[in-house]
């Protein structure tokens, strides 16, 4: 029996579609060919992901922060497209709170047979499997339980965890010291420190002994250089593409980042992570996947739950309020050490969920 062609989708930001990696991977390995299709924001991390052959693009006008407007012609492109992929499969990958039916109905005019999601409408019959995610699932793992009930199981030897190609050298750009990686940026308002705040820690940093590397794309290097100061070496669009932004992240100790891309990137590669994480969507479904890490912030904040895009309480207590020494015991604790304060570190416990939870 031949091995089915096979299409994932997953339309959202670079840090879904990286947290789509290990279901892709599934998919792959019972696959003759797999092919990704994706929005905009995910190519560069589709590019970086093992087990894709091809990557397709679509901008949906049902996903995104500020979505177009679609047409006929824009449709009957993609259906052309994916038509001609003679897809046997397609698994339609989405966040808790989105619908895989808009997707499935461009699947089904292009002649895929058999679809899976997580869905909670009627599906009609749009999909083959219309699958149920687990309560407070984390992405990662929802997707996983997703293409499992659709047939697909990971490889021998691979252990499920977040994953990309293996990221160049990038020590021509941070030097050859040790450093811990400070991304002060986001791409949703609410979910990232106050430039000010974000300073304040880069210094908190530098003075406990941390070679301070901050990193961010070309549009934010006014907040990088910012952020950086005279306490850190300012990468603020250094990184020519998310490759080489791998890179840098696996080279550091630990990364100091809100809940963005970045953060997924880095538990990617496998580095330890501190995040400040504002609560406006859950914890338990987007923290750091599988690799040690700190979370921290008020996660019983006003705006916890809200999908807020820009903070609607004064003075971003959820994030700001977060202390520098919180910060270094966190940095300390991941790195098995004391500050050098000489405070003890104390790394939060999964009980804690008002200030921070660690693995």
């Amino acid at each position: 029996m031949s091995l089915p062609r096979s299409l994932v989708v997953r339309l959202d930001s670079a840090g879904d579609v990286l947290l789509a990696g290990p279901a892709l991977r599934a998919v792959a390995a019972g696959s003759s060919h797999t092919t990704l299709l994706c929005g905009p924001l995910g190519v560069p991390a589709a590019r970086l992901l093992p087990g894709v052959d091809q990557v397709l693009v679509y901008d949906a006008p049902w996903v995104g922060l500020e979505p177009g407007r679609t047409s006929r012609e824009e449709c009957g492109l993609l259906v052309d497209a994916l038509s001609a992929g003679r897809f046997d499969r397609g698994v339609v990958l989405v966040s808790y709170h989105q619908s895989p039916l808009p997707t499935a109905l461009l699947l089904a005019l292009a002649g895929v047979e058999r679809v899976a999601a997580d869905c909670e409408e009627y599906p009609g019959s749009l999909l083959s499997l219309r699958h149920h995610r687990l309560p407070g699932r984390h992405e990662a793992e929802a997707a996983l339980d997703l293409v499992r009930a659709f047939g697909f199981s990971l490889p021998p030897g691979d252990d499920g965890r977040l994953g990309v190609l293996p990221p160049p050298d990038t020590t021509r750009l941070t030097g050859p010291e040790p450093y811990v990686v400070l991304h002060p940026g986001a791409a949703v308002a609410a979910r990232r420190w106050s430039a000010a705040r974000a300073a304040r820690a880069a210094a908190a940093l530098h003075g406990a002994g941390h070679r301070v590397v901050v990193t961010g794309s070309r549009a934010e290097k006014d907040l990088t250089a910012e952020v950086a100061g005279h306490h850190g070496l300012d990468l603020g669009g250094a990184t020519g593409d998310l490759h080489e932004l791998a890179g840098v992240l696996a080279g550091a100790r630990v990364v100091v980042t809100g809940n963005t891309g970045p953060m997924h990137l880095a538990c990617a590669v496998g580095t330890p992570v501190v995040c400040l994480f504002a609560p406006v969507v859950p914890a338990e479904r987007w923290r750091p996947y599988r690799v040690p890490h700190v979370l921290l912030g008020d996660h019983a904040a006003a705006c916890a739950g809200s999908r807020a895009r820009e903070c609607p309480l004064p003075g971003h207590p959820c994030l700001d309020s977060v202390s520098d020494a919180e910060v270094l015991a966190a940095v300390a604790g991941l790195l098995g050490h004391p500050p050098v304060n000489g405070h003890p570190a104390r790394v939060p416990d999964r009980s804690e969920n008002d200030r921070g939870a660690s693995v």
